[in-house]
């Protein structure tokens, strides 16, 4: 049975990843977690929006078919090597050649009391 579902566009307009470094055992991060149910793998590519910069796109990953990925976003380069800079506010657009759904997650340990927040991003 295929249960293909979801969107091949997808919006997360709250995302940040905190300069400080963390405060204890766990490290701050973010990540787009996909579910992928369809039968062919999805690629996926992200366009960061910016409040004060020209928008930085050629972020790319892969969801394979019936299959999850969590895409950490501390972790992921563009085409050039760049990462996604710290301590800025941006906006993530996720475009996929194939359904999918789509959930942002951010852990902030920065300070004793880790906070961790997570949202469905909007689908188009």
């Amino acid at each position: 049975m295929n249960l293909k579902i979801g969107s091949t566009i997808w919006y997360v307009p709250d995302c940040y990843y905190p300069e400080k470094s963390s405060e204890g055992y766990y490290e701050s991060h973010e990540a787009i977690c996909v579910l992928n149910t369809g039968d062919r793998d999805a690629n996926l590519n992200i366009t960061l929006y910016f409040e004060d910069r020209e928008p930085s796109s050629g972020f790319k990953a892969i969801c394979p078919s019936k299959r999850t990925n969590h895409v950490r976003l501390d972790e992921i380069t563009d085409g050039e090597g760049r990462k996604i800079p710290r301590g800025v506010p941006y906006a993530i657009v996720l475009e996929s050649d194939e359904p999918i759904v789509a959930q942002y997650s951010r852990l902030d340990t920065t300070q004793a009391e880790l906070g961790l927040m997570t949202t469905m991003a909007y689908p188009l």
